[in-house]
């Protein structure tokens, strides 16, 4: 039996719950240590004062808009290997990822060039006040050095995890977030290079990390990445970009909203003081490190779901894909509230872990509340945006991305903030993630009740049934 066969038996008779947890507890552990190393930028930057650590917050956003091209190209990507690998077909796959790839790192380097030589307005674009602005510059030029390193990155990762291959991919980031928290650390607590040495550490921890996952990809995809494999095709550009449109959608609002709030924090706040300004947005800097560490949980189980969905929907194996939906649906519940409620419990010391000015404090301990009672709603709508996506139901999946962050977030701050001031950009955000899980609940059950309950069975067709030929194409690929 060759890695094809092996893989196919793997993905569409491995037990779901099993086959679920294996490849989500990687993608969790991943998440949840890219998360860590972002609060340990906080955290380090915090000692060095609020306005540099209003910075982190800026930057943020910048991370969320380069991370959105890179969702976009990686999940478009891997939908579409899983899909090949399901017909048995690596040669195909192997262009998808080719494509995507060498794509990816061109953007990258375009955004490069066009963020160094805007530096200025772009840090004022993105919220960034003028006390902030010297800091955010610092840390930026690093972050904007290390884009094309961070899109090539998250396409490997994502496409190691739609191959079920999710430990590698789990072994790339881990090992550059562990490096980024060890570097800001020495940088910042020894060298004395403040802001400019946590940015230099987030930039060459994301090029080893790019460094081990080009390896690791080399070493244990069935898929090959090379030059010979671009595809000269459109359409399969168009399938890419078409089926990762929820991913852009979902991580680009993500920036635009975390802008708005940063503009928003920063013109309630000024109205009382230049102080609280700085204040309002550190405060809403905090509370988002924590609130997506919880929401990396119910991110990393739901990213288990995706290669299980989408190469048993390709296999006519429905009855499986309903039940890893379900599977992912309760443990992301389970993990979450685990996480939240102690938060929920003592909101204020876990903000004073990253700042304990006092007035950064009073405006962050009830939107810390806040928050964590949202998180309850996360896992109605995250597993079932994940699904739709690896189903390539894009149309759905973009739809519901659009939900949180943009449909519903926006007009909500808005009117919060017209109303209630900071106390409505407090709200703004869970109020968005409670709506959005109540629209998700009925779209969940027609998903459920609509799909069909039984697996069907294969029957072998030209391009997916096993010859000789074609397994010495699959070697050769």
């Amino acid at each position: 039996m060759n890695t094809t066969e092996i893989y196919y038996k793997k993905m569409t008779e491995t037990p779901v719950a099993k086959l679920v947890i294996r490849l989500g507890i990687p993608t969790t552990v991943s998440m949840l240590i890219t998360s860590i190393y972002n609060m340990a930028d906080t955290y380090f930057v915090g000692t060095l004062g609020k306005s540099a650590q209003g910075a982190i917050g800026i930057l943020f956003t910048l991370q969320s808009i380069i991370q959105a091209v890179a969702f976009m190209l990686g999940h478009g990507s891997g939908t579409y290997v899983s899909k090949e690998l399901a017909n048995k077909d690596v040669k195909k796959a192997s262009a998808y990822v080719s494509s995507a790839f060498f794509l990816g790192g061109a953007i990258g380097l375009l955004f490069t060039a066009v963020g160094l030589l805007t530096l200025s307005p772009l840090m004022k674009l993105l919220g960034s006040t003028d006390t902030i602005l010297p800091y955010a510059k610092q840390y930026g030029m690093w972050v904007l050095i290390a884009c094309p390193f961070m899109i090539c990155s998250l396409i490997l990762n994502n496409n190691l995890r739609y191959e079920g291959k999710a430990l590698y991919a789990m072994i790339g980031l881990v090992s550059g977030g562990i490096l980024n928290m060890g570097m800001d650390f020495v940088f910042i607590r020894y060298c004395n290079l403040g802001v400019f040495g946590a940015g230099m550490a987030t930039a060459i921890s994301q090029i080893i990390s790019f460094t081990i996952l080009l390896i690791l990809y080399f070493k244990a995809a069935q898929s090959k990445i090379s030059f010979r494999n671009i595809s000269k095709q459109f359409k399969l550009y168009l399938e890419i970009f078409r089926n990762g449109l929820p991913s852009l959608i979902r991580q680009g609002l993500n920036s635009i909203s975390s802008g708005l709030l940063n503009k928003l924090a920063g013109s309630y706040g000024g109205q009382i003081s230049a102080e609280m300004a700085d204040a309002a947005i550190d405060a809403m800097t905090v509370v988002n490190r924590i609130s997506n560490f919880v929401m990396c949980v119910g991110m990393g189980i739901s990213q288990g779901l995706q290669p299980v969905a989408s190469f048993n929907y390709q296999a006519k194996k429905y009855a499986r894909v309903k039940k890893a939906l379900l599977v992912t649906i309760f443990i992301t519940w389970g993990c979450i509230l685990v996480l939240a409620i102690p938060v929920a419990c003592a909101p204020r010391f876990f903000v004073s872990l990253f700042q304990d000015e006092e007035v950064v404090l009073n405006f962050a301990t009830p939107a810390m509340l806040y928050a964590m009672l949202g998180q309850i709603f996360v896992p109605l709508f995250i597993p079932l945006n994940m699904l739709f996506q690896s189903i390539r139901k894009s149309w759905m999946a973009s739809f519901l991305a659009l939900l949180r962050s943009g449909l519903l977030f926006i007009p909500i701050l808005f009117t919060t903030t017209a109303i209630w001031g900071l106390t409505g950009i407090q709200i703004s955000q869970p109020i968005a993630d409670a709506l959005t899980g109540l629209v998700s609940l009925p779209i969940l059950l027609h998903f459920l009740r609509k799909t069909p309950g039984v697996d069907e069975p294969n029957e072998p067709t030209p391009e997916t049934e096993i010859t000789p030929e074609n397994e010495t194409n699959d070697k050769s690929a």
